[in-house]
């Protein structure tokens, strides 16, 4: 009995004993069978942090290159339709107007005038300025300032007119009256701070003051540049990090979407700022041509010659600020580029994302 009991005691220890190494082999096998899912899981994670790193880095990148391009695109464009032509006015109005006082003292000594007035010279340059003056009230560049700077002009040139008509006209055989209505006229167009003149030389120096604006890239531009390219090659170097996971993890020799986001990146870090460049180059080379024309406004030696070398430069500026098709081009493909790197990368990892690692459950 006592042989027996003890017996089954033992024999019921090695079966609570079996029971429960079964159980706990019960727990490890599933383990066994799948070893490899942390392995996967680690590779899901990677693959996630690599798309929501391209997308950020993207955004950055496209805000900071956009920007500063679409600036400097039109501050081109500003310099083609209004600031060249500006300063181009304000030279030839000035040169006109010294020009007609001049023909209009030469007419009375040639003799003209005691038959047809101050002469067809005269008028000529007159009207020149006159037209000067309309157009300039349509491009000027220096704001509310300016536009009261032009009617300060044209009041001045009102009361000139009655100076220099008369002296032409009526007082042509009484010099001192003719001399005296001479004098005013000389006064209100020449005098220094309050005539014709120099009050469009004060304008033309605002002008340029916004033409070196324009024509120059300043410390927002160029940080902004500096960010887009730093991004730009982040971009290309997280794009590959992940074409090297997608090889190595997952088997997939390349992927399409990744291979057309890696060269719209490539794209975008050479081709728009390649154009950037070749913008400010024309926009300085304008700034100097329009530099120059200033210069030859001052030249009151030989007006007609000055005259000359302002329209010939003129025209040289115009040709150079001439807008360039493919640079137009290149802003919509930059967009274009910019929707590429943002979509591809998140369709491409998306796809091997829900195709080898979806979720059960």
């Amino acid at each position: 009995m006592n042989i027996r009991t003890v017996m089954n005691n033992r024999s019921g220890e090695r079966n609570r004993a079996g029971a429960r190494a079964g159980a706990r082999g019960g727990k490890r096998a599933p383990a066994v069978a799948s070893g490899s899912a942390p392995y996967r899981s680690r590779t899901r994670r990677l693959l996630e942090r690599h798309r929501a790193a391209l997308l950020l880095v993207a955004l950055v990148s496209l805000s900071a290159l956009l920007l500063p391009y679409r600036q400097v695109q039109s501050a081109a464009s500003e310099m083609r339709t209004r600031g060249a032509p500006a300063v181009q006015g304000v030279a030839a109005t000035q040169l006109a107007l010294l020009r007609a006082h001049q023909e209009a003292e030469d007419s009375v000594a040639d003799g003209i005038a005691d038959v047809v007035g101050a002469g067809a010279r005269y008028e000529t340059q007159l009207a020149a300025a006159d037209q000067g003056l309309t157009r300039l009230a349509d491009v000027q560049i220096d704001g509310e300032r300016g536009r009261g700077a032009l009617e300060t002009v044209n009041g001045l040139l009102t009361s000139y007119s009655a100076s220099i008509t008369p002296a032409v006209t009526k007082y042509v055989s009484n010099e001192p009256m003719r001399e005296e209505k001479f004098a005013e006229a000389d006064t209100l167009l020449t005098r220094e701070g309050t005539g014709v003149v120099p009050r469009l030389d004060v304008l033309q120096g605002h002008q340029l003051e916004r033409i070196d604006r324009l024509s120059s890239a300043g410390p927002f531009q160029r940080g902004a540049w500096v960010v887009a390219e730093t991004g730009l090659l982040a971009m290309a170097l997280i794009t590959l990090s992940a074409l090297w996971v997608l090889r190595t993890r997952c088997g997939h020799s390349l992927d399409l979407c990744l291979l057309v986001s890696l060269a719209a990146t490539v794209f975008l870090a050479v081709v728009p700022l390649t154009a950037t460049v070749v913008t400010l180059d024309r926009l300085d080379t304008a700034r100097d041509g329009l530099v120059r024309i200033e210069r030859l406004a001052q030249d009151h030696t030989d007006l007609a010659r000055s005259q000359q070398k302002v329209t010939e430069e003129s025209a040289q500026v115009r040709a150079g600020l001439a807008a360039r098709d493919w640079q137009s081009g290149t802003y919509y493909g930059a967009l274009a580029a910019g929707v590429t790197i943002l979509l591809l990368p998140a369709i491409g990892l998306g796809r091997h994302l829900n195709a080898d690692y979806r979720r059960q459950g």
